[in-house]
């Protein structure tokens, strides 16, 4: 500093150390702070930067489908738009009092797109959230003019609204499948029927996807989903025919206006493997548009709906007295002339007779015989009958709201009276399906079989998750005995009989007709004017089909069985018999009932309820019963039908043993789970083809 005052110059010196001291402090300040950010603690700011700038995002899956045994679609999802706001984004960088007034004039021109009241438009854009739903599910005109308001080529086009495709469920089956599929809700989340039994199945697994944010917040992904059931549900498929179930439904409805009833139902199962065919409820609602109907109006009557089964019951108390020996196929019973009195309560016959064989107590539906034959069984013996047959518990359909029955109040035993009403199918209730189910033993030679409604499910790839396959809960009657009581039962549709509107040429059918009152909750006693009309029946009678089951509650214009349930279960009958392809047998009142005959011994049955345990195997399958089935091949074989060499399946696994002896036309029957341990009748020999074969499984090792 030449030339300079030497005080000057300090001065000068002095302000150059301050700024560099200075310098070297905010130096020395920036680079603590980067170590601070960068090394101390540079863990939880990676983490918060990463927050900033990523965002994992709900991807939740379509849902799967409901499809029917010939993958014709029950119940599928599709894409329709739903609108939200991000009222943010609409006034971002507009002050007020602007904002406010945007955001009502926005309000009034969406409430108008959409057919939403303004209030409630107002108040989801003055919240001023990032995100809020709108209206969801729009229809296709309310779309068009939402994207009109959004039209970026517009000075006032409406910022922050997203369109975006969401699942709608639709049932193309309408009011055919109303009770039996379900609906979904706005959540989508299954609320009734197979939708609310299986939603996780079908719902998949929800997962999540992280995306990064650029610099003007738009979504940039990066990572894919790793299940594959994040992007679809599985489908799951079932035994039902849409074809016949369409079919079945018109045919129910239209007997429901014909004799003015209150509501019907039927079902159609197939005896040999227990696989529901149809299952018709009416009346009933469109699932498409289920908030329109009250929430009473969608009770499935089949599973849900508890009636007096009268005169049907006969059909059980007749099996379980032969099978018991408590009586004889050529005995004779005394009617009594059409009145007969017991604890103090008469019971009349509609028309009185004198006396009747067991065939013609069923053909002409006696009521007083019915009484007699279920007295000697005891109270002890017919309630244990009847348990059997699987009456009083839920068959185990799967879906939400089955009714178990009654058989009686808990704890207390019957009277004689109580016994002897029993008998004919008063003071106890059945649903259908229980009813239809029952009658399945009878038709398949002794063996109730679980309802199997769900086959199996599947992922999106097409492979399978889970199958269902036919089951055997227990042996309910020798197969001599459902012989026998099948051969009276052809009389109810033949000349005589009280069932001969469900006659249908060419084939030979087994059924009963039911004419029951219905009790007054108010009065505790019959009412003379409201019955219940049913027919439950099975066709051919020689080599059964299809089960069928018809309820009709409280018709006006007739009421007895035969006039009113009877026809439909003809016409319902006619159409599964075309539909599968089941030739007439000619001259069918010569066609035998070709059930295998057993040791005529009479069999002692434990009590179903407590033997219940004991039938369990290790993985939830029935087991077979203690007692020695008849051979299942010969079940329902026809003896003219071709043969086929039964082959060995012993050591292969469930699948692939059913698989080979479909191919040869058989009906396997599995009895636990896991791989083949034995098979009945044993490998080698010729068996009819159609015939069944038992399957006893071992779990595998």
């Amino acid at each position: 500093m030449i030339n300079i005052d030497p005080q000057r110059a300090r001065w000068i010196r002095f302000r150059m150390g301050v700024l560099c001291g200075l310098l070297g402090l905010g130096l020395f300040s920036v680079v603590s702070s980067a170590f601070n950010i960068q090394v101390k603690h540079g863990a939880e700011w990676r983490q918060i930067a990463e927050r900033q700038r990523q965002r994992r995002l709900r991807v939740a899956p379509t849902r799967g489908s409901i499809l029917d045994r010939n993958g014709e679609p029950l119940a599928v999802s599709v894409d329709v738009p739903s609108v939200a706001v991000n009222a943010h984004e609409m006034v971002r960088g507009i002050p007020e009092p602007k904002a406010s007034m945007l955001l009502d004039a926005n309000a009034a021109k969406l409430a108008a797109a959409l057919s939403l009241p303004f209030p409630e438009v107002q108040q989801k854009l003055k919240s001023k959230r990032r995100f809020a739903w709108l209206k969801r599910r729009v229809s296709q005109e309310e779309a068009v003019a939402l994207r009109a308001l959004i039209d970026p080529r517009k000075p006032d086009a409406i910022k922050g609204l997203m369109i975006e495709g969401e699942g709608h469920r639709f049932y193309p089956g309408r009011e055919a499948l109303w009770g039996l599929v379900g609906y979904v809700g706005a959540d989508g989340n299954g609320l009734d029927g197979l939708e609310k039994s299986y939603d996780e199945d079908l719902r998949g697994n929800p997962d999540q996807i992280t995306a990064l944010r650029d610099r003007k917040g738009t979504l940039l992904f990066g990572d894919g989903l790793e299940d594959e059931r994040s992007l679809v549900g599985d489908d799951v498929h079932l035994s039902l025919d849409l074809g016949l179930q369409f079919q079945v439904q018109e045919d129910l409805e239209a007997a429901l206006r014909a004799f003015e009833a209150k509501s019907g139902s039927a079902v159609v199962i197939d005896p040999n493997t227990g696989e529901i065919i149809a299952i018709a409820s009416a009346p009933g609602f469109n699932p498409n548009d289920y908030g329109d109907s009250p929430i009473e109006a969608r009770r499935h009557h089949a599973i849900a709906d508890r009636v007096e089964p009268g005169s049907t019951m006969k059909i059980f108390t007749v099996a379980a007295a032969l099978a018991e020996g408590k009586l004889n196929p050529t005995q004779a019973l005394f009617c009594e002339n059409g009145a007969w009195s017991i604890g103090g309560v008469t019971i009349h016959d509609t028309h009185p007779e004198g006396m009747l064989s067991p065939s013609q107590i069923i053909a002409k539906s006696s009521n007083i015989c019915a009484a007699k034959i279920g007295i000697s069984l005891g109270e002890a013996g017919l309630y244990s009958a009847l348990k059997r047959f699987g009456f009083g518990e839920p068959t185990g359909l799967g879906l939400p709201g089955e009714a178990s029955g009654v058989l009686r109040a808990k704890g207390r035993p019957w009277y004689e009276v109580e016994v002897a009403s029993a008998s004919f199918g008063q003071g106890i209730s059945v649903t259908t399906v229980q009813l239809a189910m029952a009658m399945g033993a009878i038709a398949n030679g002794g063996r109730l079989l679980e309802p199997l409604l769900v086959k199996r499910i599947t992922n999106g790839a097409g492979g399978v998750v889970r199958e269902d396959l036919p089951r055997v809960k227990r042996e309910v009657v020798p197969a001599s005995a459902a012989r026998m009581v099948t051969e009276m039962m052809t009389g109810v549709v033949e000349e005589g009989g009280t069932g001969r509107e469900a006659y249908i040429p060419g084939y030979r059918v087994a059924g009963k007709t039911a004419t029951a009152q219905k009790a007054d909750p108010a009065t505790g006693k019959y009412d003379p004017d409201k019955f219940v009309s049913s027919f439950v029946g099975f066709v051919p009678a020689q080599k059964p089909r299809f089960v069928i089951a018809v309820v009709v509650d409280e018709p006006w214009v007739a009421h007895l069985g035969g006039q009113v349930a009877a026809p439909v279960f003809r016409r319902i009958a006619m159409r599964a018999l075309a539909r599968y392809g089941v030739a007439p047998s000619g001259d069918v009142a010569k066609q035998p009932i070709n059930f295998p005959l057993e040791d005529p011994t009479p069999r002692v049955y434990a009590d179903a309820a407590k033997s219940a345990p004991e039938l369990t195997g290790p993985t939830g399958a029935v087991a077979a019963p203690a007692a020695k089935p008849a051979p299942a091949a010969t079940l329902v074989a026809a003896a003219d039908a071709p043969r086929v060499a039964l082959p060995d399946v012993s050591g292969l696994s469930a699948r692939d043993a059913i698989k080979t002896l479909a191919s040869l036309g058989l009906q396997p029957v599995l009895e636990g789970s896991g791989t083949v341990l034995k098979q009945d009748p044993p490998a080698g020999g010729a068996v009819l083809k159609g015939s069944t074969v038992k399957l006893e499984l071992r779990p595998a090792t």
